[in-house]
C-alpha cells in the first residue's frame, strides 16, 4: 500500500504537469508520511545521492558549453558544417545534423544542442524554402546525438551510479553517435530528394579550410576532454575545469566574441542550470532508495527471469521499457530510478555493464524526441513558430531511423565496446 501511495503521487504530478524534480520529491515525501519515516530522512538520502565527486564535472561540462556557445562556435560550427554538405540535395538539413555532431562534443546536453543549433537553423532553412515542420523535426532528432558523442551529462550520471569509468562511458557513446548521425542523414536525403528540397551551390575546398581553421578551437575541445580523461592525468571533474578555462580563453582571447562583462551572467546561468540538475538528482535518489527498500527492482528483475533468461529477449524486454519510460520520464530521472536495477538485471544474464549503460543512454536520448515529454520536441517546435503536432509527423522518420540504430547497438555489442577496449587499460 505504501508503494500504491509513492506511484499515485508521482503519476498524478507528472499528468498536471508538475516539474519532474518537484514531483518526484512531493511522492516521496507522500510515502515517508504515509509509511510513518522521520522526513529528517528526505535530506540525508538527497546529500547521499548529490554528494559524488564526479558529479562536480557536470557544472564544469555546462559552463564549458555555455562560455563556447555565446563566444562565436554556434556560427563557426554551423558554417563549417555547411561547407561539407550544404551542397547536397537537402543541404541545409545535412548541415544541421552535422552541426550538431560537432556541436555535441562540446556541450554534452541535448536542449543546448536543441536551442543553440534550432536557433540559427530553424530560421534559416525556413527562409531557403524548407517546410517549418521537417526543420524543426530534423533539428529535434539530431539535438539527441550531444549527449551520445562525449562528453555527455547523461554518461556522467552513469558513472556516478555504478562506478563504471566514465572516460570509458564517453568512448562507449562516439561510434552509436557517429551511426546515429549517419543514419539521419542518410534519412535526411532521402526525405529531400522525394520532395526536391533546395541544395546550395559548393563553395570549393577553400571554403572547406577557411571554415576549418575557423572551427578548430571549438572542435579541438573534445579532444582536449577525451585527451584528459583517457591519459590520466585528470579527472572527469579535473578535465571540466580545464574545458571551462579553455573555453573562456577561445571566446575571449581568439574568437573575440564573448565580452568580459557578460561571463558573470554566464556563470550564473550554468549554476542554475547545474543546480537543476542536482536538485533532480537528488530527489531521484529518494525515490530510488524507497523503491529498493521495497524490494521493486528485485520483483522486476524477478518477473522478468521467470519469462525468460535468453539476453537478447532481456536486452528487447529493456529497450521496450525504457522508450516508454522516456516518453514521459526526464532523462536523467529515468537514469536515476531505473539505472541501478536494470544492470543488475543486465549483468544477471551475462550483458557487459558497459554495452548496457550505452544501450540505456541511448534509449533515453530516443525519448527527448517523443512525445508527450519531449523536452526537444517542444524547443524545437517553439523555435518554428508550431505546434507539437505537425512536427510530431514529421519527426516521425528520423524516429524510426534512431531506433534501428539502438537495436544494431543493442545487438552488435562490439559498436558499444570496442573503441573502451582498444584505448583504455
Amino acid at each position: 500500500m505504501d508503494v500504491t501511495i509513492l506511484l499515485t503521487v508521482f503519476v498524478l504530478g507528472l499528468a498536471l504537469g508538475i516539474p519532474v524534480a518537484v514531483t518526484l520529491g512531493l511522492s516521496s515525501l507522500a510515502y515517508l508520511t504515509y509509511a510513518g519515516i522521520p522526513p529528517v530522512v528526505m535530506p540525508q538520502k538527497m546529500y547521499a545521492g548529490m554528494d559524488v565527486f564526479v558529479l562536480l564535472s557536470i557544472p564544469g561540462f555546462i559552463l564549458a558549453g555555455n562560455l563556447m556557445n555565446r563566444g562565436g562556435i554556434t556560427e563557426r560550427i554551423i558554417r563549417f558544417a555547411n561547407a561539407l554538405v550544404g551542397w547536397i540535395r537537402g543541404g541545409l538539413g545535412l548541415t544541421n545534423i552535422a552541426a550538431s555532431m560537432l556541436f555535441g562534443g562540446i556541450t554534452g546536453t541535448a536542449v543546448a544542442d536543441a536551442a543553440s543549433i534550432g536557433g540559427v537553423m530553424i530560421p534559416g532553412m525556413k527562409k531557403a524554402g524548407y517546410p517549418a515542420d521537417f526543420s524543426a523535426a530534423v533539428t529535434a532528432a539530431s539535438s539527441t546525438v550531444g549527449p551520445i558523442i562525449p562528453p555527455s551529462v547523461p554518461m556522467i550520471i552513469v558513472g556516478a551510479l555504478s562506478g563504471i569509468s566514465v572516460g570509458k562511458m564517453f568512448l562507449a557513446g562516439a561510434i552509436p553517435g557517429i551511426l546515429m548521425g549517419l543514419a539521419m542523414m542518410v534519412t535526411c536525403y532521402i526525405i529531400s530528394r522525394r520532395k526536391n528540397f533546395p541544395h546550395q551551390p559548393w563553395q570549393g575546398f577553400g571554403e572547406v579550410a577557411r571554415s576549418f581553421g575557423g572551427a578548430i578551437w571549438a572542435l579541438a575541445m573534445t579532444f582536449l576532454i577525451i585527451y584528459g580523461l583517457l591519459s590520466g592525468l585528470a579527472t572527469p571533474t579535473e578535465t571540466a575545469v580545464v574545458a571551462s578555462v579553455y573555453a573562456f580563453l577561445v571566446g575571449a582571447f581568439i574568437y573575440r566574441e564573448l565580452p568580459l562583462k557578460r561571463v558573470p551572467g554566464i556563470v550564473v546561468d550554468s549554476a542554475v542550470a547545474a543546480a537543476g540538475i542536482l536538485a533532480l538528482v537528488g530527489f531521484a535518489n529518494v525515490f530510488g532508495w524507497i523503491l529498493v527498500s521495497e524490494r521493486i527492482p528485485q520483483a522486476i528483475a524477478d518477473a522478468v527471469l521467470s519469462v525468460t533468461g535468453n539476453k537478447f529477449l532481456v536486452l528487447l524486454l529493456i529497450n521496450l521499457l525504457l522508450l516508454f519510460v522516456g516518453m514521459f520520464l526526464e532523462t536523467i530521472a529515468a537514469l536515476i530510478i531505473l539505472f541501478v536495477p536494470l544492470l543488475a538485471l543486465s549483468n544477471a544474464v551475462g550483458i557487459d555493464p558497459i554495452h548496457f549503460a550505452t544501450v540505456a543512454v541511448l534509449n533515453l536520448m530516443i525519448g527527448l524526441t517523443t512525445p508527450p515529454v519531449g523536452v526537444c520536441l517542444f524547443v524545437c517546435a517553439n523555435i518554428a513558430r508550431l505546434p507539437l503536432a505537425p512536427v510530431v509527423v514529421a519527426i516521425f522518420p528520423f524516429l524510426l531511423t534512431n531506433i534501428l540504430v539502438l537495436l544494431a547497438v543493442t545487438y552488435i555489442p562490439p559498436l558499444a565496446t570496442w573503441l573502451p577496449s582498444v584505448l583504455t587499460p
